[in-house]
Formats: C-alpha cells, sequence, structure tokens
C-alpha cells in the first residue's frame, strides 16, 4: 500500500514545477550565457551614478566600491547596473560560493519560493532546519570531535555572539575572554571588543574585556611560539577563573590571511586544556575553505573543538557545541534563524562541498590555490619589488602588492576594480591584496584571467612610482 503524501510533497513533484524550471533555466542560459567582461556603458553613466548618491545618502555613507549589481552573472562574472562586468573574486566576502547565476541554485531558489513562508525561526521551523544541523554536526565530528548540538542563525556574528553566550553561562562568574593579536570576531557591540581593530568601537562604551595573545610569526617560529605561551599563561595567572574561553582563528581573515602550523595551536590548547579554558574555534571565513571542511580537521585539532562557529559560505550560520555547554532554556532564541532560501541553498553547498572533491592535498580547493599561486611565483621571480606572499591557503588567497602599505592596497585594489576585478584588503603591516574566489563556480579560465589584470595592473602602478 503507498504511504499518504503530504501536500507539500505533491507540490514538489507536480510536472509543471519542473517544467517551469526547465524554462527559467533556459532563459537564463541563454542571458547569462552572453555576459564577457566588458566595462561600464557610458550611455548608464549618469543615472548610475545617480542612484549611487542616492544609496549613499539613505545609508549615510558611500558604499566602498561604486557596485550596484543588475541582478545577473555567469560563474565569476556579475553585472553591475552599469552595465559593466567583472570578475567577482571577493564573493561578498567568502559569502557567494556558488558565484553568480548558478543554475543549481535556481532550481534550489524555485524550491524555497514555493515554500510557506519566507523565514523560519524560533517557535516555527521546516524540516530542512533538521537537516542543515545534521549535515553540519556529522560533518564537524567526521574525525573525532565531539560537538553535538547546532543553533542555526541568521548571521556570522549571532553565530559568535552565541558562541560567548554558551561559554559564559557554562564558566559562571567569567568576565573575561582571550584571543589573537589582529582577531576579527565581527561588529556588534561585544564583538567590536574581540576584534582587534581600534578604529571600529571607536566610541562605542567597553563591554567584555579581551585579553590578546600574539600569533604565529614565521619569520620568527620558536621566538613567536614562546611568545604567545608566555603570554597565556600570564593571562590566565593574573586573572585565574576569569576567561570563559580563547576565541582562535586558525587562519587569520580579516588579520591578513595569516597561518600557524598546528603544533603552534597545539602547545596553546594544552595549556588550555590544564586551566579548564574551553577552545572556541571561529570558522565564519575559514568553513569549506581550507583543505578540509573545517580548519581544525586540517589540523587534526578535532580534540579541541570545544565550541565552533562557521558561517558566510554556508548562508545560514551556526554555532556548534559539545553536550556539557549545551545551555539552558531561554538563552538562545531569536526570531529569524534564516530565510528559507538560505536553509535551502545550505543544504545543496554543504552536499557539493561534501561530494565534489573539494578537500584534501588535491581537491579543487587546492588546486584553485596552486593555479594562483603559480602565477603569482612567476611574477615574483620576475619582478620582487612587485609582489610577495605568503599566498594564504586554499581558497582564501592572498598576497602583498608593492610596498604593502594601506594606501597602495586601497590604490590597488580601486585599480583592479576599475580593470574589472573584485577583491578586497586584509591585514596591516602590510595590508594584503585577499581574493575568496566562487569555489563552486570559479574556472580555471576565470583565474588565468584575473592574473593577467592583476599583473598588468601591479606593474602599471610599479612604473608609475
Amino acid at each position: 500500500m503507498d504511504q499518504p503524501k503530504l501536500n507539500a510533497e505533491s507540490l514538489r513533484a507536480d510536472p509543471r514545477v519542473a517544467q517551469a524550471k526547465l524554462l527559467l533555466r533556459e532563459a537564463l542560459a541563454d542571458h547569462a550565457g552572453q555576459l564577457a567582461r566588458c566595462d561600464a556603458q557610458a550611455e548608464l553613466q549618469t543615472d548610475y551614478k545617480a542612484a549611487l548618491d542616492q544609496f549613499a545618502a539613505l545609508r549615510g555613507n558611500a558604499l566602498y566600491y561604486p557596485f550596484l549589481g543588475s541582478g545577473i552573472g555567469r560563474g565569476s562574472l556579475v553585472e553591475l547596473a552599469d552595465g559593466g562586468v567583472k570578475y567577482d573574486m571577493i564573493s561578498g566576502i567568502g559569502v557567494h560560493v556558488c558565484g553568480h547565476s548558478h543554475p543549481q541554485l535556481l532550481d534550489i531558489l524555485i524550491d524555497a519560493a514555493l515554500e510557506d513562508t519566507v523565514m523560519q525561526g524560533n517557535l516555527q521551523q521546516n524540516s530542512e532546519s533538521l537537516e542543515v544541523c545534521r549535515q553540519l554536526v556529522t560533518l564537524a565530528n567526521r574525525q573525532g570531535a565531539k560537538l553535538d548540538h547546532c543553533f542555526l542563525t541568521s548571521s556570522g556574528a549571532m553565530a559568535n555572539e552565541n558562541a560567548l553566550k554558551i561559554l559564559f553561562q557554562y564558566r559562571a562568574g567569567s568576565q573575561r575572554i582571550l584571543a589573537f593579536d589582529h582577531a576579527f570576531a565581527g561588529r556588534s557591540l561585544v564583538l567590536s571588543q574581540v576584534t582587534d581593530r581600534p578604529q571600529y568601537r571607536a566610541g562605542l562604551p567597553a563591554t567584555v574585556p579581551v585579553d590578546f595573545v600574539p600569533f604565529y610569526d614565521a619569520d620568527r617560529k620558536e621566538e613567536s611560539q614562546q611568545a604567545a605561551l608566555t603570554a597565556l599563561r600570564s593571562h590566565l595567572a593574573r586573572y585565574p577563573a576569569a576567561h570563559c574561553g580563547f576565541m582562535m582563528e586558525l587562519v587569520q581573515g580579516e588579520g591578513g590571511y595569516r597561518t600557524a602550523p598546528r603544533a603552534f595551536f597545539e602547545v596553546l590548547c594544552q595549556e588550555l586544556r590544564q586551566a579548564s579554558v574551553p577552545i572556541y574555534f571561529d570558522e565564519i571565513q575559514t568553513f569549506g575553505r581550507t583543505l578540509a571542511p573545517f580548519a581544525y580537521q586540517m589540523l587534526q585539532l578535532d580534540e579541541y573543538a570545544d565550541i565552533v562557529t562557521v558561517g558566510k559560505m554556508t548562508q545560514v550560520c551556526a554555532t556548534l557545541f559539545g553536550d556539557a555547554m549545551n545551555p539552558q532554556p531561554g538563552l538562545l532564541s531569536q526570531t529569524f534563524t534564516a530565510s528559507t532560501s538560505a536553509l535551502l541553498a545550505a543544504r545543496f553547498i554543504l552536499t557539493q562541498l561534501e561530494t565534489g572533491g573539494f578537500y584534501g592535498a588535491d581537491g579543487r580547493n587546492a588546486q584553485i590555490q596552486r593555479r594562483f599561486c603559480e602565477r603569482f611565483e612567476k611574477l615574483r621571480r620576475q619582478h620582487p619589488d612587485v609582489i610577495s606572499g605568503p599566498w594564504g591557503v586554499g581558497g582564501m588567497v592572498a598576497l602583498t602588492a608593492l610596498d604593502g602599505s594601506s594606501g597602495m592596497a586601497k590604490k590597488v585594489l580601486f585599480e583592479l576594480f576599475s580593470a574589472g576585478v573584485i577583491a578586497f584588503a586584509a591585514g596591516s603591516e602590510p595590508t594584503r591584496i585577499r581574493f575568496l574566489p566562487s569555489l563552486l563556480a570559479v574556472t580555471d579560465d576565470e583565474i588565468d584571467a584575473v592574473c593577467d589584470i592583476l599583473e598588468q595592473t601591479l606593474l602599471r602602478l610599479h612604473h608609475e612610482q
């Protein structure tokens, strides 16, 4: 006997839905297929500038780039409302892992449009929330971590806020947090304290005291290891039992894509274990972009993962934590978990990353990194004053351009934007240029085209100095 069917299942299986998807994919392919890198159309410039000016007035400040998208793209290419088409190598600072106008994602978003609500949250969640939680917990524990629970949320900052709330409740009476120098945790009132950028908290009241530990310095390996351990021990001794946890970015994102070997982190983690201070891996930017789903898995630090946050490319963000830290009812709650489209997209993206050969030494993430690195290294050998490394890790690509000053980095970024490549800055002294390519979409040909533009731009600026 056939099992009774839900009306929702009948709707999804309706042949008219399949036909609609087919027609939309064909229409998208016809129009997106015409896109190629090009400059803005002169006849659109007046209206485009007026729109940018109006947006700046409404939001209080101008956009960083004069970027208003038209709503269509193809892979790494994106069309702006001025008619220009550029290579998007920052993908919303790591969010648009599918690139622009991904045909399979189109199908997923149609499914989302057919669902009954736009947003899901505290009182009403559909089955996809369960499925995303299950996927994330299974993925997080595949090398032995013990992260039993997953609380979904709509932003990376909120995922980190929830992590701090869990930690402070777990370590009742604690008032402080540990973090690395140059950390970036977000821009909320509390997280702006952890984010090691004084200009981001100008005029804000102090909330949670943060004790910073120096990060790894590849030019001073042993000295930086000892400096970090000494600083950690000093903080723990000065404020006994006062720290809710240590927030660690295993690859510093906004801090300049700085990395460290496993041994550096392990020494600190062992010290924290002895002091009973929880270890909190912030993987908002690193998730999915290294040589394993999580950076702590790439570094084989699974046993130390007490609490982990993910976001950006997952579309819906999350806080993962073990059973011992499961908070009391009422601590975590919010009207919006995420949009239905974000949840369905998350399920699709997690599946694609898991099954698409992205991880490991020869996975797609490593291949993307190598292709960029080969071009960067070639340029560095020919023009050592123009570009220097290191080059990041996996799908987090970085370089230092020319003198590495913040002013030069900004100049390079805007020259690249004008030439058709969208990138962004990271770190200070030096300020680095970073790429976050759309891993599910970027092609080798697109990488080569971007590197051509980068090389031409850097050489021209170098000759102008």
